[in-house]
């Protein structure tokens, strides 16, 4: 794997995280309920949650990847299609962050396994991966390498995201509940994912 290559799938992970989904809206009630002690065991189980859903989605690609050559370009292209609609969905969303403060007690083990659960157990998660990634994947690389490198990447941005999302909805709470941030994230990331899935058109097309 290029440096090239991991610093690309470093970037567009940064920029995805950032954009608000189930989890974030979990961490963010979370924090406006209960403040900046919830940031560890929410990022911590998130992280766990995400690890979850990328190792099973990339088990499932690199059964594909070893199977055909043929295949993988397909789940390439279809991916690269998925990306596009994600995008054009998350442009055209409002900019309401609906995420209601949770006041009643819970321990950090308890927020940690909520976390985890609604990373992991979230359909859309594997959906996104197995889309996401074969656009950074080299088939003439070893897989595994390529796994351990992109899992650790994507787990250490996706905690501190998490964390970081914590720590503002307890301290700058108008923030997160601003619309027009809300919809510069939805608007900058659809933009991003759209352009993720023509780029990878463009390239299979010019192959």
């Amino acid at each position: 794997m290029s440096f090239e290559n991991w610093a690309a799938f470093a970037a567009a992970s940064s920029i995805l995280l950032v954009i608000p989904g189930p989890t974030i809206l979990l961490v963010v009630s979370y924090a406006l309920g209960q403040g900046w002690r919830t940031a560890l065991p929410m990022a911590g189980g998130v992280a766990l949650g995400d690890f979850t859903a990328m190792t099973l989605s990339m088990l499932g690609i690199g059964a594909l990847l070893a199977a055909s050559a043929t295949v993988f370009t397909m789940l390439k292209v279809i991916g690269a299609g998925y990306l596009i609609y994600l995008g054009i969905k998350l442009f055209r969303a409002g900019g309401a962050l609906k995420a209601e403060p949770r006041t009643d007690a819970v321990s950090a083990v308890r927020m940690m396994a909520h976390a985890w659960l609604v990373t992991a157990l979230n359909p859309k998660s594997i959906t996104f991966f197995v889309a996401f990634l074969p656009q950074f994947l080299d088939r003439h690389a070893d897989f595994w390498t390529q796994m351990l490198i992109f899992e650790t990447t994507f787990l250490t941005l996706a905690f501190a995201n998490a964390f970081g999302y914590a720590l503002v909805a307890s301290r700058a709470r108008a923030i997160v509940r601003n619309p027009k941030a809300i919809r510069i994230f939805n608007r900058t990331g659809g933009t991003l994912l759209v352009g993720a899935g023509i780029a990878t058109v463009a390239m299979r097309s010019a192959n």
